[in-house]
């Protein structure tokens, strides 16, 4: 089975909306644990917006499940992560004032910056992965980087799933048998819901993990936070 972790970016969003901790980062972390989920994820950024670098080291010393950070490969990050030493750190290429997670690294472009950083991680024993959409030229190019996994990019496939599932799983089909040959593990992220989950695991089954924030916290508001992670928990199955 495929494992869970939930981000929980939004829950930190909604806190600094008023300020105070209503409602409490850690208390949801520890509860998605208890109802099932199998990882945290979060995404400190530069401004704060939503996770704080506090939160970083408060969720450490609590979560008892596989502790995933994600984030740009800046100084200030690759401290953070080496001092903190989640089981996974998960680099992605946002420029600081990025909205969201929204295309994958050019492998191609980007070698040595990787390497240097991965070398990094993976020196200290925190297990890597890097943030990649489905074109094979960089694929291809993934045995000159050092990482433990990638994870897809699943924005362009969520987009497309309504319209034509066979036709929106089709590249990262032929991306996942490429990445499995390589000996590289598969975790996938972004816009992953109720709706698209279950297909994308039937259709990947190299897939170790997804991390899964704003659509299942968004599921939470109706039907409460145990029963949504135990949903997303069953599309995987």
């Amino acid at each position: 089975m495929s494992r869970l972790s939930v981000n929980i970016n939004k829950i930190a969003t909604l806190r600094n909306a008023r300020g105070g901790d209503v409602p409490n980062l850690l208390q949801v972390a520890l509860d998605c644990e208890k109802f099932g989920a199998q990882g945290i994820t979060i995404h400190p950024r530069p401004d704060e917006r939503h996770i704080r670098y506090k939160d970083v080291y408060d969720l450490k010393n609590a979560v008892t499940t596989e502790f995933n950070i994600e984030g740009y490969p800046n100084k200030k990050f690759i401290d953070l992560v080496l001092e903190v030493k989640p089981e996974q750190v998960t680099l992605v290429p946002d420029p600081p004032g990025v909205l969201t997670s929204n295309a994958g690294w050019k492998v191609t472009e980007q070698k040595d910056l990787l390497n240097e950083v991965l070398g990094e991680f993976r020196a200290a024993g925190i297990r890597t992965s890097i943030f990649m959409e489905t074109d094979l030229e960089q694929i291809n190019f993934l045995p000159n980087i050092q990482t433990d996994r990638i994870e897809f990019y699943t924005g362009p496939y969520a987009e497309k799933f309504h319209q034509n599932a066979a036709k929106a799983i089709e590249s990262y089909v032929v991306a996942a048998k490429q990445v499995d040959q390589l000996g590289i593990g598969i975790n996938a992220g972004h816009d992953l819901d109720t709706k698209n989950l279950a297909y994308f695991k039937k259709h990947i089954p190299q897939l170790l993990e997804v991390s899964i924030g704003h659509a299942l916290i968004s599921d939470a508001l109706y039907l409460g936070l145990e029963k949504t992670i135990q949903t997303y928990l069953n599309a995987l199955k």
